[in-house]
């Protein structure tokens, strides 16, 4: 399944992409995961998180975008390769989401080649490579109903920045990461996941 563009819309089977948001074609539950480039994957962290996704797969969650090279994203996707292989009539998909289009026709060097039911562009492009980075987070973030992080207080830190984006956007997060941010850490709606913060 790959994207082809046509009048400034990239095209999959169920995303379309324009502008700085991705627009759902089903009502789908999303979830989007972010973290620092390297993170000590304990046994601990990865049963919290197997646990997280199950509990969102149980609430509906079927598309969970990935954008990043982190430790953090790769278990996430792990789990979740896990979970579609043993419940294939869920139809959970994954897709990798690009900064830049014109990674979609030529993917970059360090461009980890996994499976994905779709692999998108959620933006524009941008000038500088950091700025695309940003923008990209922030329409995943815009489209996730949960966000799962793996984040530190670090002002210089993208993850960190794409934790700010998710508090300020009022996301459903949990945060994995021991003595993470605690900054505006609250439930954010009737239907967040109190427990989880």
């Amino acid at each position: 399944m790959g994207s082809q563009p046509g009048n400034g819309i990239l095209r999959t089977p169920f995303l379309k992409i324009k502008g700085a948001a991705l627009l759902m074609c089903e009502n789908e539950k999303v979830c989007s995961c972010f973290g620092h480039f390297d993170v000590e994957i304990t046994r601990e962290l990865e049963e919290r998180t197997s646990e997280e996704i199950d509990r969102a797969i149980a609430d509906g969650f079927r598309t969970f975008l990935f954008g990043g090279r982190s430790d953090f994203d790769s278990l996430v996707y792990d789990l979740v390769s896990k979970k579609r292989a043993e419940l294939p009539e869920l139809g959970i998909k994954r897709v990798f989401c690009f900064p830049l289009e014109k990674h979609l026709r030529k993917p970059p060097v360090w461009f980890e080649k996994k499976e994905y039911e779709s692999i998108e562009c959620p933006m524009k492009e941008f000038d500088w490579w950091y700025t695309s980075i940003y923008y990209r987070n922030c329409a995943m973030i815009a489209q996730s109903d949960l966000v799962l992080f793996y984040v530190k207080e670090s002002e210089n830190s993208g993850a960190y920045k794409a934790y700010e984006y998710a508090v300020k956007s009022h996301k459903n997060f949990i945060n994995f990461a021991p003595g993470g941010v605690k900054k505006n850490h609250k439930p954010l709606s009737a239907r967040s996941f109190p427990e989880r913060f």
